[in-house]
């Protein structure tokens, strides 16, 4: 008789037959499903329960992706933070260069312009620097005695006068601007005509205009050019605009003040004018020059006549005792070219010194003691 187990489990199909059942199944429900669509609701709704798990499952991952991506995102802003703070860095440099350039170059071809309209010979020029002097409103460019720069030239730009050279140096020269203490330049009024002399101030920002009568024309706004009466400046150049008026009835001349029209401190390039203008020399000039000329050659003289007397004494003191008398005569005429234009103080002087030796001159012994 044959032994089996006692059941047990639960005795169903065998697994070989469940197999078989559930392919089928599932064979049956592709097809049906692909041809039908049949499984598409319940898909649907199976999704829909199971999509909270599946977030819930995710959600590990997605904290961990988060942060390593957190990492790498924030060292890449930084990166990509300080490339672009560089490159903005290098982009404000270009653009200050470039409006820089733009005004340099606006400036050129006013300057360019000037140029090719001045009558007068010109040479550009460029500002180096500063002098060290604080009191004094200078400059120095970079040109000198070896381009042709003469102590004395006007200095302007395309708006109106600069100043003038004062100190000229084989490359360099020293220029001293309009708002200077010491610097004046002779203008007058566009709109009258008035002339006057306009002067700098101790503080450099504004300028004086004397010798303005208080009973004048003179307007705030009126425009001061160069007379060209000194010689220096040519005229009609740009000096500087009114901008106060003060007359008082104390004083017989206006408190004219006024502003320069060109940038005085603010100019880069500038043009050194070479203005020579034929006039005739001012007579008072020419008269105080002879005087001082003629003073001068008195003055030698006085100093060599002294030295005429007492050369001839000497030629004189040295002769022989039994010399003729016309000996010194003749000593004092050989003396040296330098006592020859000798004032009329020293030829009187030699003529005593002659009559002084002729006295000294000893006698010739009587014809009783040769005997």
């Amino acid at each position: 008789m044959e032994y089996s187990p006692p059941p047990l489990f639960k005795q169903g199909p065998s697994a070989l037959a469940r197999l078989i059942f559930f392919v089928v199944l599932a064979i049956a429900l592709l097809v049906s499903d692909a041809r039908f669509n049949t499984l598409e609701i319940v898909r649907g709704i199976l999704g829909a329960g199971l999509y909270p798990l599946q977030r819930a499952a995710l959600v590990p991952r997605d904290i961990f992706m988060g942060a390593a991506d957190l990492a790498v995102t924030s060292a890449s802003l930084r990166s990509e933070n300080r490339k672009l703070a560089d490159k903005n860095l290098e982009l404000s440099l270009k653009a200050g260069d470039a409006a820089q350039l733009a005004i340099e170059n606006a400036h050129l071809r006013a300057l360019l312009n000037l140029q090719s309209r001045a009558t007068t010979q010109t040479t550009p020029a460029e500002i180096q620097y500063d002098t060290r002097d604080p009191f004094t409103q200078k400059v120095v460019i970079g040109k000198g005695s070896q381009q042709g720069i003469q102590d004395g030239a006007p200095v302007v730009d395309e708006e109106g006068v600069i100043g003038q050279v004062t100190r000229v140096f084989p490359m360099q020269s020293e220029v001293t601007l309009l708002s200077d203490k010491d610097q004046a330049i002779p203008v007058q009024i566009a709109r009258t005509g008035l002339r006057s002399v306009i002067y700098g101030t101790p503080k450099g920002d504004t300028l004086d205009l004397r010798f303005v009568p208080i009973s004048a024309d003179v307007q705030v706004g009126d425009q001061l050019v160069t007379s060209g009466l000194d010689g220096v400046y040519p005229p009609g150049l740009a000096v500087a605009k009114v901008l106060r008026v003060d007359k008082q009835a104390d004083t017989a001349f206006a408190r004219v003040v006024c502003v320069p029209i060109a940038a005085v401190r603010g100019a880069r390039q500038l043009l050194v004018l070479h203005y020579n203008v034929n006039v005739p020399p001012n007579p008072i000039e020419v008269e105080a020059a002879a005087a001082a000329k003629e003073a001068k050659e008195n003055k030698g003289k006085k100093k060599s006549a002294p030295k005429a007397a007492a050369a001839a004494g000497a030629s004189g003191a040295s002769a022989p005792a039994g010399a003729s008398a016309p000996a010194p005569a003749s000593a004092a005429a050989a003396a040296t070219p330098a006592a020859k234009p000798a004032a009329p103080k020293a030829a009187s002087g030699a003529a005593a010194a002659k009559h002084t030796r002729k006295a000294h001159v000893p006698k010739p012994a009587s014809s009783g003691a040769a005997r």
